[in-house]
């Protein structure tokens, strides 16, 4: 391991603030479709250029073909001028089986030479932060996030892994910790231990639906935890002024009913004049905990229009609108 990967301890109080709007990297990790490297580096460039300086990646994305091209390229960037965070609970490891296939059961157009392990034991976190730090060449993260608990033993996640994530905050060994998912229950969970910085909700707090918003983002503003909302176009629906029916949502269909919505939501914001992923974009920040939003994508373009999205005015009689038609909750 190299020197630069091992863990470091930083000074307490040096916590940056996240700024409100990052960028999650998973695309350039091959979500969906394959980016050269020159492609992934002129994303990464373009949301730097706009302004966006909290980045967001995984062992998961790509098999850590993300946090390498990622990491490539922020230590081209002073590094305190921006704010980077990982995540934890999913080691990489030999996969044999996997020669000359490609990881597209996970949606990502990488060799399958890799395989993802759970471990939620602190001893597994630990190596998780190690490698992460070794496939990004960089010296710490500022925030670690559990990913996806859930998906392989949340009671383990809760009662072992949220724990020992605490302790390597607490060690000085990064500044903020918290739990991201897109499982409402297990975010809740999580939160309620009282031990974590952030959420990363993703998908659950959107424009088009907030089941995190009855019982999540009470507990995380009384326990004064922030909260990152990602998958704020859940996975595409609300990516377009026009939603289509045959756009990606969640990784799958849209749900009829989530679909009419909507359309009824575009109706809306086409009448005031808004974009709708404009108006997906800005309603999170409406809420007290949120602290930030994070938004893909694979083209320089994107990144240059979702920054100017994210500035565009808003009048407050939309969102009235939307809430009086039944479309928002109050």
């Amino acid at each position: 391991m190299s020197e630069s990967s091992t863990l470091v301890a930083t000074d307490a109080g040096t916590a940056a603030a996240l700024p409100p709007l990052g960028y999650g990297a998973a695309n350039v990790g091959n979500l969906f479709r394959a980016l050269s490297d020159d492609e992934a580096h002129g994303v990464l460039e373009a949301a730097w250029e706009a302004g966006i300086r909290y980045f967001d990646t995984a062992p998961h994305y790509g098999l850590g073909l993300s946090e390498r091209r990622l990491g490539a390229f922020l230590r081209t960037k002073p590094r305190g001028e921006y704010v980077v965070s990982t995540k934890v609970g999913r080691l990489l490891r030999p996969n044999p089986g996997g020669a000359g296939s490609l990881d597209l059961a996970h949606d990502f157009a990488v060799p399958a030479d890799l395989r993802r392990e759970w471990d939620l034991s602190a001893s597994g976190l630990r190596r998780s932060v190690e490698e992460s730090l070794e496939r990004t060449g960089l010296d710490r993260f500022d925030v670690l996030y559990l990913h996806d608990p859930e998906r392989h033993d949340l009671r383990t996640g809760v009662e072992v892994a949220v724990p020992a994530l605490a302790a390597l905050r607490d060690d000085g060994l990064t500044d903020r910790v918290g739990v991201g998912s897109m499982d409402a229950d297990a975010l809740l969970a999580c939160a309620e231990t009282g031990a974590l910085d952030l959420l990363m909700v993703a998908g659950r707090f959107t424009l088009a639906e907030q089941p995190a918003l009855a019982h999540v983002l009470p507990v995380c503003r009384a326990l004064g935890v922030g909260v990152v909302v990602a998958s704020v176009f859940n996975s595409g629906l609300l990516a377009r002024d026009e939603p289509a029916r045959d756009a990606r949502y969640e990784y799958g269909s849209v749900p009829a009913g989530v679909f009419e919505r909507v359309l009824r939501i575009a109706d809306v914001c086409r009448g005031f004049g808004v974009s709708l992923p404009a108006a997906a974009l800005q309603y999170p920040l409406r809420e007290a905990s949120v602290v930030s939003v994070v938004v893909g994508g694979s083209r320089p373009d994107q990144l240059r229009q979702n920054v100017e999205r994210f500035d565009a005015p808003i009048p407050d009689e939309l969102w009235a609108t939307l809430v009086a038609e039944g479309l928002l909750p109050e």
